[in-house]
């Protein structure tokens, strides 16, 4: 629970958040696995709103090329390998592995490895946990996974109304 600060107050909010606390979604294909959404403005108040959590994808699953118009992004491995292709570069995904992407820069994370990929990320400004929301299902904490899901139909106008740039032409397949 956040710490409520008087307007008169210097002091900023404070929230600790435990393991299994935070919000959580299934994610559908093709990413599958579930996020945690840990921070937002919606969770605590904020002065500069970011958007914090986790992800996990499973063997085999990706998280597709797209670009943030208006956000800067990072992502720090936790635990798993893959690859992270930024602008058509190829980068090693591994526990400590962390990246920083700017706006407009085409980037895609695919689990290569045996076992799930988990990473924190942080955008600023926030809007990542609302997609999450708007194209996820509603995960309660040690329940089996779903059968794989779709995307909704409408995800590209779902983008576009939170973080992402419009979909390039010719966007990279893993």
């Amino acid at each position: 629970m956040a710490e409520q600060a008087s307007d008169a107050s210097p002091y900023g909010e404070v929230l600790v958040r435990q393991p299994g606390e935070a919000t959580s979604y299934w994610q559908p294909v093709p990413a599958n696995g579930q996020i945690e959404v840990i921070f937002a403005p919606h969770v605590v108040p904020m002065e500069h709103p970011i958007g914090f959590g986790t992800q996990t994808v499973p063997p085999g699953g990706y998280v597709r090329e797209h670009a943030h118009d208006r956000n800067e992004e990072v992502i720090f491995v936790v635990r798993g390998k893959g690859r992270a292709v930024i602008d058509g570069v190829n980068h090693v995904m591994q526990p400590g592995s962390a990246f920083f992407v700017g706006k407009n820069r085409r980037h895609m994370f695919i689990n290569e490895g045996s076992e799930d990929i988990v990473w924190t990320w942080l955008i600023v400004p926030n809007g990542l946990e609302d997609f999450f929301r708007l194209i996820g299902r509603e995960r309660v904490a040690g329940e089996p996974a779903p059968e794989p899901f779709p995307r909704p139909e409408n995800v590209l106008e779902i983008e576009r109304s939170t973080v992402f740039a419009a979909q390039p032409a010719d966007q990279r397949q893993p």
